[in-house]
């Protein structure tokens, strides 16, 4: 463990204790059991939810007992990434936190800072009994990364603030005030298998190298997607003659792909012209992606010939898969014309698979525009009934639409004003935050949306500014502080 000082190190011992409790998407009974036990120590009204909410209570402080109650809110779960040469199991091993100079990092994951340094932050103002504020209810939700099960499933009798706070945003000094909304899309693909050709090689196409990164927030950098990438390549693959056994790719569905995988079979006499097509393939795409993503390569492994591939796609299975991953929508679909340099829609292929019966791509469809959201649903619809695919649809979440008047947005804007002189921006975040389903819960509340700066979320490059983080902690205490006294 760290030896954290300074006057904020309150922060970063709750961060670096959470992190020794695995909380993957799906995985997060051990760290909600672990915030019902921190809220039962500190004397807190605690509430854990069937589905793995946590919201603890803190009374207003003497002189605040009549302002209004205040939420502050972020999630629990993390997206769970490594490194390729990475061995950490997240079941079971602490992700260990790293200092690098101004910034926070973590070995060879995915730091977690997303969302678990709102956690931290919150627990800290509970624990501290110095501080003046307004009745707090901390809102905790589970898997947020991977469909905002948790705010989906909240009991909104539980809460009676009229303020929410969002701590799940990523720039200092920046206010969000409207999300996109968004739905998981599924394609499945049914499997033809047939025998291979007799004596052949097996081999295994690798595309790695590539930056990833969120699949919202980072959407609009150019970055390569490895799945669309390596349906480029299949398709050229399948015009010479080889055969496909599997195909896979991606981590998470709100991740851009930074790894794609495919087993091939061919005749033992076509491997020059294979590996030639390869470099092709490879010198292509580097000039493509020479900025977004210079460190793109393409690897050709022979497999050994004592375990040969034992069944292979048959032609129209592959063929319809490569057309799938080729035309599928991906990456920015349309922007907004309102606010300069704001994605407004977009679709992320996130996750390939191949199981026995189906091959399996999932997608992260977002849009600040509803009917934007319906229009790529409906071009996958049109692809998939081209290639006898079938597109399933979960976790649809709404957007979060700009309101024009906000009390906790000036009592921001002004606190800020008053601790560093200069002046917030509002904007809004091409990404799913929790306000939408919240805002639909909680009815008329107000609602804001902060962070402190963190950037390359959801890959092992994840690093959080620290001083960023300090400052933001600050900030909120102020702000509490000051929204009691008005009102």
């Amino acid at each position: 463990m760290h030896q954290w000082d300074g006057a904020y190190k309150r922060v970063w011992e709750l961060f670096e204790a959470m992190n020794q409790i695995p909380r993957c998407s799906g995985d997060e009974k051990r760290i909600s059991d672990w915030l019902m036990v921190f809220g039962e120590k500190n004397g807190l009204e605690a509430i854990q939810e069937p589905c793995g909410n946590i919201i603890l209570k803190k009374p207003a402080s003497k002189g605040y007992e009549g302002s209004p109650a205040v939420i502050l809110q972020g999630h629990m779960d993390m997206v769970c990434v490594r490194a390729e040469d990475s061995q950490h199991d997240f079941s079971k091993d602490p992700v260990q936190l790293k200092v690098d100079g101004d910034f926070l990092t973590a070995a060879e994951t995915s730091l977690g800072a997303d969302n678990g340094i709102a956690v931290a932050m919150a627990l800290a103002i509970l624990e501290d009994q110095n501080l003046e504020h307004p009745t707090l209810e901390v809102l905790i939700t589970v898997a947020e990364e991977t469909g905002m099960d948790g705010a989906v499933r909240l009991n909104p009798a539980h809460l009676s603030g009229q303020a929410l706070i969002n701590l799940d945003s990523e720039e200092e000094g920046v206010i969000l005030a409207s999300c996109a909304g968004g739905v998981r899309a599924s394609v499945h693909l049914p499997i033809e298998w047939e025998v291979p050709v007799q004596d052949g090689q097996g081999a295994r196409l690798t595309i790695t190298g590539l930056k990833g990164g969120h699949s919202g927030v980072e959407i609009d950098k150019g970055r390569a997607n490895a799945i669309v990438l390596l349906g480029r390549v299949m398709r050229d693959l399948l015009g010479m003659g080889v055969q496909i056994s599997q195909i896979q790719g991606g981590e998470k569905m709100n991740a851009i792909a930074n790894k794609a995988t495919a087993r091939l079979s061919f005749k033992r006499d076509w491997l020059e012209e294979v590996q030639k097509t390869v470099l092709a393939w490879e010198s292509r795409f580097r000039n493509e992606f020479e900025l977004a993503d210079p460190e793109l390569k393409l690897v050709l492994s022979l497999e050994d010939t004592s375990d040969p591939i034992q069944n292979v796609f048959s032609l129209e299975t592959a063929e319809n898969a490569a057309a799938l991953l080729r035309l599928l929508p991906n990456g920015v679909q349309t922007m907004s014309a309102g606010i300069p340099g704001l994605v407004e829609s977009s679709n992320n292929i996130g996750v390939l698979t191949t199981g026995a019966e189906y091959i399996e791509i999932d997608s992260a469809i977002r849009s600040s525009v509803r009917s934007l959201k319906a229009e790529i649903i409906d071009r996958m619809l049109i692809v998939c009934t081209l290639t006898e695919a079938e597109l399933r649809l979960q976790s649809d979440y709404p957007e979060w639409a700009y309101a024009p008047k906000s009390q906790m947005r000036d009592t921001m804007m002004a606190v800020y004003r008053e601790l560093y002189g200069k002046e917030m921006t509002v904007s809004a975040i091409h990404a799913g935050l929790e306000c939408g389903i919240l805002k639909e819960k909680l009815g008329p509340i107000d609602f804001v949306s902060i962070g402190a700066n963190l950037s390359d979320v959801h890959t092992p490059k994840e690093r959080l500014d620290m001083a960023s983080t300090e400052r933001v902690y600050e900030f909120v205490v102020e702000v509490l502080k000051k929204y009691g006294r008005e009102h």
